[in-house]
């Protein structure tokens, strides 16, 4: 047991990591776990991992700032995402810090260990149209750097509320997806269409299309 992959799983959801750990606890040692920033931070420098299984979307500043703060004192550390946004803007802003490769959480077990080898072997692992983002920012075809105004209005949550709602799922889906209440995405919802000025979920679905968000 001892040649097993050493793992960190930040999330800010418990149940998620709960979930992570039992589809991968078995094939690598998980030897910590964090829901911010701060503790991600502190735990991958107590811990030194093979591999950091990192959602882009976390308290405290995000996914792309504890690659940064990490890599300042441990430069070797190895970064996969693994996150519910599949948007150019999140997938590109945490590769470009550092990160080696952006898996989304639908993936399968055998899937993610599968990813969780390649990357501690030194390979990048993107999903198919994933990696596409990557490709169009190296050829220029996406603007990465131009902040979108309205985006930028909305917090994290919604933002990931929006993604959910702008692909045709139920509100029901979403609050199963995000392990929040169909109320709390409710109110998510009325909270975006209000900042964007847009009055239904067609526009909004128009809207994220047209910036390349779903």
């Amino acid at each position: 047991m001892n040649d097993q992959l050493s793992v960190v799983l930040v999330d800010d959801h418990a149940m998620f990591r709960s979930g992570v750990r039992g589809e991968i606890g078995q094939l690598v040692t998980v030897v910590g776990e964090a829901a911010d920033v701060d503790s991600a931070v502190e735990v991958i420098g107590q811990t030194s991992p093979d591999v950091v299984l990192l959602d882009v979307h976390l308290p405290g500043g995000g996914g792309t700032e504890v690659v940064r703060r990490v890599h300042l004192r441990q430069p070797e550390t190895k970064f996969l995402a693994l996150s519910v946004s599949d948007a150019a803007e999140d997938v590109i802003g945490v590769i470009r810090v550092g990160a080696r490769g952006y898996v989304t959480k639908n993936i399968t077990g055998p899937e993610l260990m599968a990813a969780i080898r390649r990357v501690a072997d030194g390979d990048a692992v993107f999903s198919p149209r994933l990696a596409g983002f990557v490709l169009d920012a190296f050829a220029g075809t996406i603007e990465v750097a131009q902040v979108d105004e309205d985006l930028d209005r909305l917090t994290v949550r919604e933002r990931e509320v929006m993604r959910l709602i702008a692909r045709g799922y139920a509100y029901k889906e979403v609050a199963k997806e995000l392990f929040i209440s169909i109320k709390t995405v409710e109110t998510h919802v009325s909270s975006v269409l209000r900042k964007l000025q847009l009055s239904s979920r067609h526009e909004l679905s128009r809207w994220a299309s047209d910036r390349r968000l779903i």
